[in-house]
């Protein structure tokens, strides 16, 4: 059973992650939130707890994001209402804060539609800080250079949004549409494409070390 304090952990090895800040924080317009919630925080639980199997991986990826983004949220809520005069001195948005402590122990995930959580990108509080910190040329040349990184699906990548693309079928019944409106339908149509490219480039180099 994962207990309170290795969720934390986990979520403190997210938002370590030097990809998941790159994008999360500075690449945001290119990085659909999912790619942070499903495909970065599941590699992490993977890594972390290979011994379960992957509904359990899956259970523990929902409650670390779930907690993560409802905390996060609520911590914007406070700043912006602080901005707006909330905190007049009475202690009032101050005191709220300490909702905050209880978000994380009280809340139940099987209440909360994950879907919409994993919408929600980790790092909007924090942009929303960082924003304010640097000038907008900066933060543009910074959003510039990691979004060059970022021209192909690693295979890894391509790899974990098939199975995500695979959950879509399961449940739909039918595979991502590559043309959708839906932004994350399309990124997982992406994928499941860029895993068959890597898969005939492997096959075709297997037959070139036969043939040669």
């Amino acid at each position: 059973r994962i207990c309170r304090e290795d969720l934390n952990e986990v979520v403190t090895s997210f938002l370590q992650d030097k990809t998941v800040l790159e994008r999360g924080l500075f690449d945001q317009e290119n990085t659909l939130p999912e790619e942070l919630t499903q495909l970065r925080m599941g590699k992490i639980i993977r890594e972390r707890y290979p011994e379960l199997d992957e509904a359990d991986q899956e259970a523990v990826r929902q409650h670390a994001i779930a907690a993560m983004n409802i905390t996060q949220q609520a911590k914007l809520a406070l700043a912006q209402a602080d901005a707006l005069g909330g905190g007049a001195g009475d202690g009032t948005i101050q005191g709220n804060t300490a909702l905050l402590d209880g978000v994380r122990k009280f809340v139940n995930v099987r209440d909360l539609d994950i879907d919409l959580i994993d919408r929600i990108n980790p790092f909007e509080a924090a942009y929303a800080v960082l924003a304010k910190s640097m000038d907008e040329k900066s933060l543009r040349q910074v959003q510039a250079s990691i979004a060059a990184k970022k021209l192909s699906i690693p295979e890894d990548e391509a790899r974990e949004l098939a199975k995500r693309a695979l959950l879509f079928k399961n449940e739909r019944g039918r595979l991502p549409d590559i043309n959708s409106a839906d932004a994350w339908e399309k990124r997982m149509a992406e994928g499941v494409a860029a895993l068959a490219r890597y898969r005939a480039q492997a096959k075709a180099a297997r037959g070139d070390a036969i043939h040669g």
